[in-house]
């Protein structure tokens, strides 16, 4: 038997197709050794003294840009209220995220302002207990 005459098998798919009507899906895996985890999953810890750099930044980046914001001084508030509700021995979620959604809606003009705020942000969400 010469190798013109050996029969292969088809390839293997392992894929997923779903089609038509309405499907909710949870955690899947497919193909060999393939793996789902649930729940939270962080891939960079972060912690306080990153979070503070982070809030330091920010008013280094207000005070460089304060000109081409339209409301300088509630964005210093707001950063300021950020800054004592994460001193707090119990920081409420809530605060943190009504301050952060504010500090991200006054620095909108200003793109270095809007990537450093959505660091902290990120910053802030890793937090243990947050």
């Amino acid at each position: 038997m010469d190798s013109d005459d050996r029969r292969q098998d088809p390839p293997v798919n392992n894929g997923l197709m779903i089609s038509g009507g309405t499907h909710y899906v949870g955690n899947q895996a497919v193909g060999h050794g393939a793996q789902a985890f649930s729940g939270s999953v962080s891939f960079q810890p972060q912690d306080v003294e990153r979070t503070a750099e982070l809030i330091a930044h920010v008013e280094q980046l207000l005070e460089e840009h304060r000109a081409a914001l339209a409301d300088p001084d509630a964005t210093t508030r707001e950063l300021r209220r950020l800054r004592e509700e994460l001193d707090e021995s119990d920081p409420q979620p809530t605060v943190l995220r009504r301050a952060l959604t504010r500090l991200n809606e006054f620095v909108q003009p200003v793109t270095p302002l809007v990537v450093a705020v959505g660091q902290l942000a990120q910053s802030v969400q890793g937090l243990p207990g947050i």
